[in-house]
Formats: structure tokens, sequence, C-alpha cells
């Protein structure tokens, strides 16, 4: 299994079973989370490049994998996933160097992915 299946799997796995919860505060934070990456005066491509920088700067690998993916999904270049890599690592520092080589793993895994049409 990739590790991008992989991720997508626990993902999803989990997410069902923590709103099989049915906690009421978990599901409006996981809802707000889904409305604010939606269009709005900012395009989606725009609120998941801030969203990656964000991940990164916080050093999130799981996040940084989720944008990443969002990312492919919205189109992003090499060119452009890489000058947000630039302004996460301008922002976070040499910390986050980790982060952007498993990051820069992840994306070559996501473009190396057959087409779903």
């Amino acid at each position: 299994m990739s590790q991008i299946e992989e991720f997508n799997e626990y993902r999803s796995r989990m997410n069902e079973r923590i709103m099989s919860y049915d906690n009421k505060v978990i599901k409006r934070f996981f809802n707000l989370d889904t409305n604010t990456y939606m269009e709005g005066a900012l395009d989606v491509k725009t609120k998941e490049m801030l969203g990656l920088v964000a991940s990164m700067v916080l050093r999130c690998d799981d996040c940084i994998k989720y944008h990443l993916g969002k990312c492919h999904e919205e189109g992003l270049s090499d060119e452009q996933v890489f000058e947000v890599f630039s302004i996460a690592n301008l922002v976070g520092g040499s910390i986050v160097i980790p982060h952007f080589r498993r990051a820069v793993e992840y994306w070559e895994e996501l473009k190396a992915q057959p087409s779903v049409s």
C-alpha cells in the first residue's frame, strides 16, 4: 500500500470512528474546517496553499499530506508547490526542513499516481 493510500484510508477510517461518537462540539469543529476551505472571497487553490504553509510551519506531517493532496487535486504545478515550500521554510526556519523533505517525497508520490478520470 502506498503512503497516499495508507494516509487516506487511515484518515477516513478514523474520521468515521470519531464521528460515530456523535459529539456536537467535535462535529461543529470538523464542519468549521470543511467550510473554511470552501470557495469564498479566496478560491480553494489559494486556501489550500495557505493551509500547506501553516501546516509546514506548525510541523504537522498529517496536515501537510492532507493539504498536498488537495493542492494536487487543485492542479498546482511543481513550481507553485515549491514557492509554497519556500514561504514555509522562510517563515518556519530550518526546523521545517525535515518536514519539507517528507513533503517533497509525498508530492512526488502524488504526481506518480495514475490519473483518475
